[in-house]
């Protein structure tokens, strides 16, 4: 459409240390993006830090979103667990259930949810993962659910009644088949500000990315994740921000 304004999202998985142990550059990551997906204490963080980053997130004008994943502090979330349906749908409760009390305690309230780690990749493409996630969602009084676009979580959301917000990875290279490639192959992580900001403004402004096979992906982008645990974080996030903003795209937080 003619004169269309172009927006998009800019969020990042923060609130992710745990006791004495630092993960992230939370402060540094509230300055550049408008959406933080706030770890729940399964997969990371606790009660301290969940307080700590929304308080930071309110006093930066930082929506709050959720991001509960699988109860697993070990392995950060990122191991498959073949959980039944009411064990997902409680276990997201629990999460979005905390962390809204926090939010309600710094007189703001959780705009979203976002899962994650394995529980994403499996929802991702599980139907059955993916319902469970969406129906906790819609039992939590959230409105949104942020997933990838043509995603098992997107037809759900679709069916439930729950605003889905499509998301692009900024910094991830994406396979053939529009998945993730996983962080245990070479080449999963893209670092340089330059190549990760011409990513992002090709994934907003054209809807498109050249996959590992040198194929050209078409994606909806209604928000772009920046990971606040990627070498050079905040670096990443200022480039890509500032690439976007020369490109005439309105960066604003979709709740």
């Amino acid at each position: 459409m003619a004169g269309r304004v172009l927006r998009v999202d800019l969020n990042s998985d923060l609130g992710e240390s745990f006791g004495v142990w630092p993960l992230g550059q939370d402060a540094e990551m509230m300055a550049w993006v408008t959406s933080a997906n706030v770890a729940c204490g399964f997969h990371a963080g606790d009660p301290v830090v969940m307080r700590r980053t929304v308080r930071l997130a309110r006093e930066k004008g930082v929506v709050v979103g959720a991001h509960p994943g699988y109860p697993d502090l070990g392995g950060f979330g990122r191991r498959a667990m073949a959980l039944t349906r009411d064990e997902i749908i409680n276990g997201l409760l629990y999460q979005i259930g905390a962390l809204g009390a926090v939010a309600r305690a710094e007189g703001i309230r959780v705009s979203y949810v976002k899962a994650h780690g394995a529980l994403y990749n499996q929802a991702e493409r599980d139907p059955a993962v993916a319902a469970a996630v969406v129906e906790a969602v819609r039992l939590a009084g959230v409105a949104v659910v942020v997933a990838a676009s043509g995603s098992a979580v997107a037809e759900a959301a679709a069916a439930g009644g729950v605003r889905l917000v499509a998301e692009v990875f900024a910094d991830r290279a994406y396979d053939d088949e529009g998945r993730l490639v996983p962080r245990s192959l070479p080449g999963s992580l893209i670092t340089d500000p330059q190549a990760v900001a011409e990513r992002v403004v090709g994934l907003v402004c054209r809807g498109e990315v050249a996959t590992v096979g040198g194929r050209r992906l078409l994606l909806d982008a209604g928000t772009v994740c920046l990971h606040g645990d990627t070498p050079g974080a905040p670096i990443l996030a200022r480039v890509v921000r500032e690439a976007l903003v020369s490109a005439g795209v309105r960066v604003v937080a979709f709740a």
